[in-house]
Order: C-alpha cells, then structure tokens, then sequence
C-alpha cells in the first residue's frame, strides 16, 4: 500500500467523476477541466497503482473490473467523508416529526428507516405512532401516515401502495392448505381493525362466511405476530406482512389459487403549502423509492 501515499488527491476525484460517467469528456465538463486533463490525471493514477483502470476505444470508454471495484470503494469513502464533516462541522439538524400508523410504523417504517437516516444525516427524524390522525394546527408534526382515506381535504393527501389482503401463514400450517377450502379446518384469526376481513375474502371467492373465528385482534401486527407463532391463519396486507414474507416467516398458500382483496389502506397526508420544507420533500422521495422497491 505504500503506492497510496504516492498517489495525487486530485486524480482521486477525477476518476471517481469519469467513472461514474463513464466519459472523460463529461467528467471535464463537471470538474471544469479539459479533457486531456482528464486523461492524464488517470494515466497518472493508472500508472501509480500498476493497474489499468479504464478499457479505452473510438466509441465509449468502460470500466475496468479493477477500475469497477475502485469507484465502488472510493465513491463509498467520499459518502463517509461527507458524514464526517457533517459531524465535525456541527452542522445543525433540522427536525422531522413523522407521525404514522402504529403497524405500519412497527412493521413497514423502522425496519427500513436506518436508509433514510443514512443518507439524510443532518434530518433530526422524530417518529411517533398512535391510530389519532396529525392535526398540524395543535401539534408538531410535519407528516402522518394513515390507515382508511382521512377526508381531510385542506392537506395535501397521497396514496402508498395498492395492498393485496390474501391468507397467510406459517410455513407449517401451509402444508395442510391445499385448496381455499382447507381454509375452514383451520384456526382463523380475525382481524378487527383491518380494511379487510375475512368475510370479504370469502365472498370474493364464492365461499360461505365462516359463523365464528379462532382469535380476533384489533391490530394487524398483532395478528401478524400470532400467525408467525403458528396460532393460525390470518387475511393480511403484504405491504404489512412485507418482512415475514421475505424472510419466510410467514407464506401466502393460496395465493395463485384464489382471489385477493385489493385496496389502498394507507395515505401520506401533510399540509398543503406553496413551498415545502427540504426535510418534508426528502422523506416523501424515499418513501415512494421504497415502496416501489421488490418486496416492499
């Protein structure tokens, strides 16, 4: 590593720009440099590092497998730089309360924050949950995430994902689930709070209501909880059932072989202003990236 030392701190930024676009002619352009500067700061560090970083021709210049592994390590340098002087600076935080839903903050919103918090290290993010909705007028939150439509037409209201409720349940029990009606040899767990029940999921298969149920819950992550434990099956969003599925947890059984409840439970609502804090306008761009992300 004694190359390292040799190495200019210039050429460091100029390969990272050229790699990133993959041009050295737009990396003159956005580091105000001529293109032939460019070429010689990375023959330079080419040649201090004894590997070739870039593979060259008339039509378009490419990484490397060298020069791919480099940008990805530099480019995650400068992002911990970045947080340093941040840090080091003191720069002042700027305040986010986020209010939300209490099961899509537990089971949708904190296992995936730790993104957020990355990349927005100045925001002071502040999360309360509770099934009250923001006011904004009497309180200090700048946005709610709400389960139901909230009829509130003096703020600016936005739907999240379409959300399929369709049966799930632990891997185990799934053996037994072969056909919808299995379904009635199982523990079915009610869930009182949700959208959609398990009456709408029959009738939207064509099947007679069940007369009672094995458990009822008022919460979905409770429910989710209790099928996770094997306790039984329950009629659930997959915006909600996200992780469990993911990791297993939880299966959906009857998913090909029969109808989902489709609907959209949970709304972003914060007030409606000509211009929106900074902090208000990040968190909205990372929420809809998420959830537009496999698995969301």
């Amino acid at each position: 590593m004694k190359w390292l030392k040799r190495v200019p701190l210039p050429a460091i930024r100029v390969f990272e720009a050229a790699g990133r676009n993959c041009s050295f002619v737009e990396a003159a352009r956005e580091l105000d440099l001529s293109a032939s500067a460019v070429s010689h700061a990375i023959r330079k560090l080419e040649a201090t590092a004894g590997v070739g970083l870039f593979i060259r021709n008339t039509r378009h210049t490419e990484l490397t497998a060298a020069g791919a592994l480099l940008l990805e390590h530099i480019q995650r340098g400068f992002e911990e730089m970045s947080r340093g002087f941040t840090l080091a600076t003191a720069e002042k935080s700027v305040p986010l309360r986020v209010h939300a839903a209490p099961t899509f903050a537990s089971q949708w919103l904190v296992p995936r924050i730790a993104g957020f918090m990355h990349k927005h290290p100045h925001i002071d993010l502040h999360i309360s949950a509770s099934t009250n909705y923001a006011t904004f007028d009497n309180d200090d939150f700048d946005l709610d995430i709400v389960y139901g439509h909230p009829g509130a037409q003096q703020h600016e209201i936005a739907p999240l994902n379409i959300e399929q409720l369709t049966p799930l349940c632990c891997p185990a029990l799934a053996e037994h689930i072969r056909h919808p009606q299995d379904l009635y040899k199982q523990l079915l767990i009610q869930n009182d709070g949700s959208a959609g029940q398990w009456r709408e999921w029959f009738t939207a298969n064509g099947m007679p209501i069940p007369r009672n149920y094995a458990l009822a819950f008022d919460r979905s992550s409770i429910s989710i909880s209790a099928a996770v434990d094997g306790l039984g099956v329950i009629i659930e969003s997959d915006l909600l059932a996200a992780r469990e599925l993911a990791t297993g947890q939880l299966v959906s059984p009857l998913r090909e072989l029969s109808n989902s409840i489709r609907i959209v439970g949970h709304y972003l609502v914060h007030p409606r202003r000509q211009r929106q804090p900074e902090a208000v306008k990040h968190f909205r761009d990372w929420l809809f990236v998420e959830l537009q992300r496999p698995g969301a």
